[in-house]
């Protein structure tokens, strides 16, 4: 599996959207800041959107999509399923 995902600082804080094969692991790296990046500076590392993907290229594609959106949309996409912005990585490592 494949997956999309945006982390924030807070709610309708800053957004970082990725694409990863290992949700967990990779966003423990953003948590941790095992990665010097931007997630790392703006201390993006709340999981509070993903959607999973069969192929990778598929994810990548969708991951490219979503970059274009503007930021309302994206807001909107994590809303849409997650109103109260909470963070979902405990619910991942189950």
């Amino acid at each position: 599996m494949y997956f999309v995902y945006l982390l924030t600082n807070k709610r309708n804080g800053t957004l970082y959207l990725g694409v990863t094969n290992d949700l967990v692991r990779r966003v423990h790296e953003h948590r941790e800041k095992t990665v010097r990046g931007f997630s790392a500076r703006y201390g993006a590392d709340r999981l509070v959107w993903f959607e999973a993907h069969e192929d990778v290229t598929a994810a990548i594609e969708r991951e490219k999509e979503i970059k274009k959106w503007k930021r309302a949309w994206k807001l909107a996409l994590i809303e849409k399923d997650n109103t109260e912005w909470i963070d979902l990585y405990d619910s991942v490592c189950r």
